[in-house]
């Protein structure tokens, strides 16, 4: 539903040269609607050319930048909580043992290079659901977790190793 964004993130790809009869939907929503273009790509194309937001970043580190964007949207409370807790697994609490460390999830075999997956399921209750934390403020829950783990993708992270600037991660951030 394009034509009633506010936000149109456009990330790998260039609608306005390869899609140019779906982009005319988010060129109708920036016209009617006042609706913000923001662009992360490496190259300055077409679809740059019309963004209201241009950030240009290194090849294959689009992942970093999500990230950023998701602890942006955490840390600045963007996102609908009533949402997130009641149509999402955000409530549903992790089992004990569940970590990770140094970019690592629990359970890593370093002789074997593999995964053992075990901590990695729901905590279950008598009747066996998931229990749940309908706050998402248990440290075991997948909203927490999901917390911790963005908690590394400041701006000046995502900036070294995606190559923008910490004040143009911001700027794409806040649109």
């Amino acid at each position: 539903d394009v034509a009633n964004a506010d936000v149109i993130l456009v990330m790998g790809g260039n609608p306005a040269e390869n899609h140019p009869v779906g982009f005319r939907f988010a060129m109708e929503a920036k016209r009617k609607r006042k609706a913000r273009i923001v662009t992360i790509d490496p190259r300055f194309n077409r679809t740059a050319a019309v963004s209201d937001v241009y950030v240009p970043i290194r090849a294959g580190t689009d992942i970093a930048f999500l990230g950023g964007l998701i602890h942006y949207a955490l840390t600045h409370d963007l996102y609908q909580r009533d949402y997130v807790a009641l149509h999402t697994n955000a409530s549903f609490l992790i089992k004990e043992g569940f970590g990770f460390e140094e970019g690592l999830f629990s359970g890593w075999d370093k002789e074997k290079k593999v995964y053992d997956k075990s901590s990695w399921g729901y905590e279950l209750d008598a009747a066996g659901y998931a229990k749940v934390d309908a706050t998402l403020e248990h440290p075991r829950c997948v909203f927490q977790l999901m917390k911790k783990h963005y908690s590394r993708y400041t701006p000046e992270m995502v900036a070294a190793i995606s190559g923008c600037t910490a004040a143009e991660f911001e700027k794409a951030a806040a649109h």
